[in-house]
């Protein structure tokens, strides 16, 4: 798939199939956040891979806002340094990587934020140095995303040219 493409058609998924995604794409996903980019190189980020289906209903008990996971095909925790003011930025560019890897393959996923982060640091015997940064759930989705539009706000309400309220004039949005 074209990267733009995949960026335009990409849906957050929330309700999966049952239909298992193959290990090879589970791989390529992990690929693709170990080739994200850190801060000054630092590659704080850690990934726990989440499969068997007790440990995503462990997961989803851990949740505040991320209930739904329990039903993903599987989920990845990531895991970030908070000692590196970028942390946050870095968990960004891993989950996109990901997302969009998977959504090339179409595969589906979500994030969620929101946890009980002792509960969770527990569960998943996490180390105290590093942060539940965010948790994604993977599967097919039992939606069907194809040929759907989002609903944005208009480019020319976004951008401004030179400063901002300045109109960038632009004929039509991509």
């Amino acid at each position: 798939m074209d990267t733009f493409e995949c960026l335009l058609s990409k849906f957050e998924t929330r309700e999966f199939s049952d239909r298992p995604v193959p290990q090879d794409i589970k791989l390529k996903r992990l690929e693709a956040a170990r080739s994200s980019g850190t801060g000054l190189n630092t590659q704080h980020w850690r990934f726990i891979l989440v499969e068997n289906k007790e440990n995503l209903k462990l997961l989803a008990n851990d949740s505040f806002s991320g209930k739904w996971i329990e039903n993903s095909n599987f989920a990845i925790i990531i895991l970030t340094n908070p000692k590196y003011g970028f942390h946050l930025i870095d968990a960004g560019r891993v989950l996109q990587n990901m997302q969009l890897t998977a959504w090339n393959y179409g595969i589906g996923s979500g994030l969620y934020t929101k946890v009980d982060d002792s509960k969770l640091k527990n569960d998943f015997k996490i180390p105290t140095e590093l942060n539940p940064s965010v948790i994604l759930g993977f599967g097919y989705s039992k939606k069907n995303f194809k040929n759907k539009t989002k609903d944005r706000i208009p480019i020319d309400k976004l951008v401004y040219k030179e400063i901002y309220g300045e109109s960038i004039n632009l004929i039509k949005n991509i």
